[in-house]
Parts: structure tokens; C-alpha cells; sequence
């Protein structure tokens, strides 16, 4: 899943960023809201974390900026104004959540979780296609309980076709989920990452949970 962070504090951004990066996240960091608003109208992004003391456009403006045209973008707020009046007029403004600094690592990572799972219809942390399972909590895959080791991009291209069952996947579609703004559209990245999981997912289970379509993209569907 992609994450536009947005915050001025680049310390903080970037622990942020390394942090979510570990847990298989793309992210995109911008330190000020002018930049978050280009970043935004450029790119495809699952969920946006934003700071409100931001630098050139506060982060309620550029709350307020996206809620015009678009209302399903997950947005948590991330900042310093703990006053009950400020949390209010975040979430009115159209933040799905509202968290506090100083903040735990593990609770943002729940809060985003939460939000994510939101967005896919309620699905729940665990999701199976036959008995191949994947636990978004854990970033764990198994087959009949044993275990697939998968890379980060691996288990996050999986992710997002577990999320989208039966459906064509386009490889651009995967590319602005899975990968942040330093991805090049003219590699063979995503060809070589598919091609190395479903060999690993062959060699596990011996079974073609993912196809290629030619010409239209990927789609995972439950053995026949």
C-alpha cells in the first residue's frame, strides 16, 4: 500500500517513513502542504498522514483541499494540537482519524491497519483465497499453516491482489500502490517481482494462484 507522509519535521519524517518502509509500506514524504497538494494531485496514494503545523499551507487546508473532490482518501492526523476543539475540527473537516504527538510507533501502525482494512469493505486482518492465507497484522503468508517467505514488494503485490480478488490488475495499478515517486515506469521491476512470486507460491502450494493476461495485467483467483 502506498502513504503520503506529510510532515515538516524530518527527523520525525523520517523515522516515520523508515519505519512504514519496514513494514512493507511505499511512502512518499513531503515537509510542507503546497508540496502534499502536488504530490496528492500527482500520484495515487491508499492513505495520507498529515501534520498540522505545516510550512506554506497548513495541513486543515490541505484537509480541506482534498475533501472538495475526493472523499474516500484514508487521512490521519498527526499532530501536536491535543486540545479536544482541535481533534473536533480535524475529524469535521473529513480526518477518518486524529492522533496525537508524542505518539506510539505500534498504534500508528494499528490506526493505518484499521483504515486500510476500512477502505477493502471491512475485511478482516486475515485474508484467504482457498487455503492460501495472508495475515495484514503479522505480514505473514501461509499455505496449510506453513509459512512463505516473501520480500517486502513480494508480500505487498500479494497483498493487493488478495485485497482484489477476480479482478484484473493492471501493472500500473500495482505500480502506484506498491511503489513510491522513485520508481522507474520504464524498468522490468514489476514483471521480475511477479514472476518471483509466483514461483515461490508455485513452489510452496503447486498451484497457479496468480495468471497473467496478456496485454491487461494480473489477476489471482481460487484454484478450480
Amino acid at each position: 500500500m502506498r502513504i503520503l507522509l506529510v510532515e515538516d519535521e524530518r527527523r520525525l519524517s523520517g523515522y516515520i517513513a523508515k519505519g512504514l518502509q519496514n513494514s512493507g509500506y511505499a511512502v512518499d514524504a513531503v515537509y510542507d502542504g503546497e508540496a502534499a497538494l502536488y504530490e496528492y494531485g500527482v500520484n495515487s496514494y491508499d492513505l495520507i498522514i498529515l501534520d498540522l503545523n505545516l510550512p506554506k499551507v497548513d495541513g486543515l487546508d490541505v484537509l480541506r483541499e482534498i475533501r472538495k473532490t475526493d472523499g474516500s482518501i484514508k487521512v490521519i492526523i498527526l499532530s501536536a494540537r491535543s486540545k479536544v476543539s482541535d481533534r473536533i475540527l480535524g475529524l469535521d473537516d473529513g480526518a477518518n482519524d486524529y492522533l496525537i504527538k508524542p505518539f506510539d510507533f505500534g498504534e500508528l501502525e494499528a490506526r493505518i491497519r484499521n483504515l486500510l482494512r476500512r477502505e477493502f469493505l471491512q475485511m478482516p486482518s486475515t485474508v484467504s483465497l482457498g487455503d492460501l492465507s495472508l495475515d495484514t497484522k503479522a505480514k505473514r503468508v501461509t499455505f496449510h499453516g506453513t509459512e512463505v517467505v516473501l520480500t517486502r514488494k513480494e508480500y505487498g503485490i500479494l497483498e493487493y491482489l488478495m485485497f482484489h480478488q477476480n479482478q484484473v490488475i493492471s501493472a500500473e495499478e500495482l505500480t502506484e500502490h506498491i511503489w513510491n515517486n522513485t520508481f522507474d515506469p520504464f524498468s522490468n521491476t514489476v514483471r521480475y517481482h511477479i514472476h518471483s512470486l509466483k514461483k515461490k507460491l508455485h513452489m510452496a502450494c503447486r498451484i497457479e494462484y496468480i495468471k497473467t493476461i496478456r496485454g491487461q495485467g494480473y489477476i489471482m483467483e481460487a484454484p478450480q
